[in-house]
């Protein structure tokens, strides 16, 4: 036998909290959903007699997302009956079962509304801590077999919530629920629920919120990122918050310079053509182009980092010229000073940070443009910040910007540089031109000391960015202050769907739409919109054009966009607008024609 649960000596004398109705289970399967195969646990069933409790989950119990799902924090989720009754008749239905949200615990008692973080409740032989609010997502629309219950249960503010095992046990359908011990600052559930997900973010509640050490840190990392957050970012809790663009769609803008930076990249700097100074930009945004070569059947997008001064009042940007690279070969060969090209303002989340952290400037080849443009910024401002320059190029020909470099970094006074050539030149000079031969790999930076609490900014080919990524988490520097920046598509996100052949983005199959036409900004594909779709997430994924979401209704912001030009309708509305600039892709429609960031 175990031993009882002993009280913390500070908690009031134990008080009945409600019952626990039903012990629910289930492992992981495949389902079919949409034409795909989705692995979840979503689905539970009552089982009965006593089940042990564990600090990750109830025998018997598992999870198909581990990402979302499932953890020391999440180890128990709990439902209660009064909610259960609410959703009957409010969706008018009769045929719910213990476990139709796949909660583990269904209980009676326990409301979202008078339940708070910190709480800590013995049930049977175990006690447990009320650790945050239920992260909704489409799954649980596919076990009610319903797509809107993710935003409703938001919405509603019926999350539902997790438990943290604080003590293992054993439980069973029956137990009285017993309370232990308040949670400080004594906010529900429903009302950290709503914090998040809801529009308003009050400040106040924020830092009310912040303190409850119960609280996991998930949800801590959201609220300070709401608490820091710019007007017009949208949900800074949900999604990296990208600043407002600072005009829609497109302008005219002059070529005002062009210069040889390698014997492969050129920087084009580009200027207001009536000489009023440009907007400034975010150490690390980009620009998307908008160019029609000779002979081309339509316009072609493209996205190139900025490289310039942030507050120059111009812009500057690199282009890399690519084999078989039509926008690249064209504005390398054709491309003239005094020639005017359209341009979306500066866009994207991969930009500086304010703090006074350590910062990790990690690039290989052309990547090294946004954070050449922090490292600009850096300088611009004099930082005592420490910075680290780390940076791979094939050898002198092919290192762009390095006597720019080399200046601003001989104008700060915390820098330390390391810059490797994996193809020296006969001419090139170690410990003039470089510092090591061979590529920046994980193993070399593991090598030089790096500060453990630096903010780490990472842009190069995806190899180098995923190994480098890893090799930094690997020296104990936490994932968040980890930040990579792709040129092309970005990794999409599909949780629990298995996975597939990735294709390269296609007109979807079947006869065109009729509709206004959509621009795949990254997948460099153009194509009409369909009625048939009942979202720019369902077209997109029609075209294998990679996209992340997880909850498509509107509620989680996973698959916010930036939205380059163009107007759409929600349907249904989200639980809160995307940033400025931006679109929730799996609850929108076209009102005329777009680009999107995809």
């Amino acid at each position: 036998m175990n031993a009882k649960p002993q009280r913390p000596e500070s908690a009031r004398p134990a008080a009945h909290a409600g019952t626990l109705l039903s012990v629910n289970v289930g492992l992981p399967k495949d389902v079919p959903w949409h034409g795909k195969t989705v692995f979840t646990g979503v689905f539970k069933d009552p089982v009965s007699g006593p089940r042990r409790v564990r600090k990750l989950n109830i025998d018997g119990d598992g999870q198909g997302d581990i990402a979302g799902h499932g953890g020391e924090q999440r180890a128990v989720f709990v439902y209660q009956l009064e909610s259960y009754r609410y959703w009957e008749r409010e969706l008018g239905r009769d045929d719910f079962a213990y476990g139709q949200f796949g909660e583990n615990f269904t209980v009676e008692g326990l409301r979202d509304d008078e339940v708070c973080v910190g709480d800590r409740y013995q049930i049977g032989s175990a006690v447990f801590e009320v650790s945050q609010p239920r992260v909704t997502c489409y799954r649980v629309g596919i076990r009610m077999n319903d797509p809107r219950i993710p935003a409703l249960l938001v919405s509603h503010r019926r999350p539902g919530f997790y438990f943290r095992v604080v003590a293992e046990g054993d439980v069973q359908a029956g137990d009285d629920i017993l309370e232990l011990a308040r949670g400080p600052e004594r906010m529900t559930v429903a009302e950290l629920d709503a914090l998040l997900y809801l529009p308003g973010h009050p400040r106040q509640q924020l830092l009310r919120a912040l303190p409850i050490p119960a609280l996991s840190s998930g949800w801590q990392a959201s609220f300070r990122a709401l608490l820091d957050a710019e007007p017009g970012s949208g949900n800074a809790g949900l999604t990296t918050a990208s600043p407002p663009p600072a005009w829609p769609a497109f302008r005219r803008l002059s070529v005002s310079a062009i210069a040889r930076e390698s014997d492969s990249v050129i920087s084009i700097r580009l200027d207001d053509p009536d000489g009023a100074p440009l907007p400034h930009a975010r150490a690390g945004q980009y620009l998307t182009l908008r160019v029609t070569p000779d002979g081309a059947q339509r316009a072609l997008l493209r996205n190139y980092s900025l490289c310039g001064p942030p507050a120059a009042g111009t812009y500057r940007i690199a282009v890399k010229r690519e084999h078989d690279g039509v926008a690249s070969s064209y504005l390398h060969a054709t491309l003239a000073v005094g020639d005017e090209v359209d341009v979306a303002a500066p866009r994207g989340s991969f930009v500086l940070d304010t703090t006074r952290a350590p910062v990790l400037l990690i690039s290989a080849g052309i990547g090294a443009t946004p954070v050449l443009a922090m490292l600009g910024a850096l300088a611009e401002e004099r930082s005592e910040r420490e910075i680290w320059w780390l940076h791979g190029a094939r050898s002198s020909r092919e290192h762009s910007f390095a006597a720019e470099t080399r200046s601003l970094v001989a104008s700060l006074r915390n820098v330390r540089s390391h810059v490797s050539y994996s193809r020296p030149d006969p001419d090139d000079l170690e410990g003039r031109d470089f510092d090591s031969a061979g590529h920046l790999t994980a193993s070399l930076l593991a090598k030089l000391d790096l500060p453990r609490d630096a903010e780490a900014y990472v842009c190069g080919p995806a190899p180098f960015m995923e190994e480098i990524s890893a090799g930094l988490a690997a020296l104990g520097i936490d994932t968040a202050r980890i930040h990579t920046e792709p040129f092309g598509p970005a990794a999409g996100l599909t949780p629990g769907i298995a996975a597939a052949a990735t294709r390269k983005p296609h007109a979807p199959a079947g006869p065109p739409g009729n509709g206004p036409r959509i621009e795949f900004a990254r997948s460099d594909l153009a194509v009409a919109w369909s009625s048939d779709y009942n979202s720019l997430l369902e077209l997109a994924e029609a075209c294998d054009v990679p996209v992340r979401w997880s909850c498509r209704t509107g509620v989680c912001h996973s698959c916010e966009t930036a939205l380059v030009a163009g107007d759409v309708d929600y349907e249904p509305d989200p639980v809160e607008p995307a940033a400025d600039g931006s679109v929730l892709i799996c609850c929108s429609r076209p009102r005329d024609e777009l680009v999107l960031d995809l």
